[in-house]
């Protein structure tokens, strides 16, 4: 049974809290958040230890791995505590908001040779997986084009958005990383629309809350982004791969798939799922199993360190791209 030290009890840590204590394989021993009372509560809900400071969590002997939940900034100061400590770790998106800090970090990641997963828990959805499993297994033939949707209910508050470095680095990164996935080659080139259409404040920070972006690979396959910070009838994701011969999409999900019709002669749906905990149960209880098996069998994950730094890349050239109106070439 793999022991794991947690970092970070806000929505996003209990939710992995939760998933670990329901995982045979896994046990939640050390809870560390700047909130003493958020950590304290997450620990004992699950029979875990409430730790005082990241060194004490990381002092312990029986934790084999770390989860990172805790806010962006940290995240690069955790991993490279965690490699030193000898132990594995799953941390979410973004590895961090700077692409100097992540190269860093890369060259601690590689000289420690552990399993080091980033947290696209997108690429674990069942329906996109097996979308990417029929684009692989030749089904829509060459890709030519993919479309990528993804547009949250509501605004994260103003507090969040200030310091999320942005709609591209924050929010669209999970989408660059889908691509990358759904595409199966890296896109070279990228041109980004950029637009304030929702909520004023973001405009004195810099950033946007309405987004596209158009991508190209070697091989000529384009992708398309879409995003925006409000739907207001849920939470919306769809990702669609269209090639030679044909076409295979995942679409959004509801509680039901019942369709209901009446004397008014309008079909009615249940509504869309809310958010992103609600649509991606299965991913994030897929995604601790693998990490748990790269870790077991001494293997890189199938999610790894340098996806992360490569969807930073895109991000920042998708951010580069808006500032000048350009069309970017993309480095990695």
């Amino acid at each position: 049974m793999l022991q794991f030290a947690l970092f970070g009890a806000g929505r996003i840590g209990r939710m992995h809290a939760d998933n670990l204590g329901r995982n045979p394989r896994a046990r939640l021993a050390q809870v560390y958040d700047v909130n003493g009372d958020a950590a304290a509560q997450t620990a004992a809900q699950h029979g875990a230890r409430s730790a005082s400071s990241v060194e004490e969590a990381l002092g312990d002997g029986d934790v084999g791995a770390v989860l990172i939940a805790s806010s962006t900034d940290t995240h690069v100061e955790l991993i490279t505590a965690a490699v030193a400590a000898g132990k594995a770790v799953l941390c979410e998106k973004p590895i961090d908001l700077d692409i100097g800090r992540v190269e860093g970090c890369r060259n601690v990641v590689e000289n420690s040779g552990l399993p080091v997963q980033i947290g696209f828990n997108r690429r674990y959805d069942p329906t996109h997986r097996a979308v990417q499993r029929a684009v692989r297994d030749g089904e829509v033939g060459a890709v030519e084009q993919v479309v990528i949707t993804s547009r949250d209910p509501s605004p994260a508050p103003v507090e969040y958005l200030r310091v999320s470095g942005g709609l591209f680095r924050d929010m669209m990164i999970h989408d660059f990383d889908l691509a990358r996935f759904m595409l199966g080659e890296e896109p070279v080139e990228i041109s980004a629309f950029g637009s304030v259409m929702v909520d004023p404040t973001l405009a004195d920070m810099g950033d946007v809350d309405t987004a596209m972006v158009l991508m190209r690979t070697p091989s000529g396959a384009l992708c398309h982004i879409s995003n925006s910070r409000r739907a207001v009838y849920g939470y919306d994701q769809r990702v669609e791969v269209f090639g030679a011969r044909g076409m295979v999409r995942s679409d959004n999900r509801r509680a039901t798939d019942i369709e209901r019709y009446t004397g008014a002669g309008t079909a009615t749906r249940d509504p869309l799922m809310p958010f992103f905990i609600e649509r991606y149960p299965e991913a994030y209880v897929d995604e601790l199993d693998d990490f748990i098996d790269a870790v077991e069998q001494g293997r890189e994950p199938s999610v790894s360190f340098e996806d992360g730094r490569r969807a930073l890349i895109l991000a920042d050239a998708a951010n580069e791209a808006l500032r000048t109106g350009r069309n970017v070439e993309v480095r990695y």
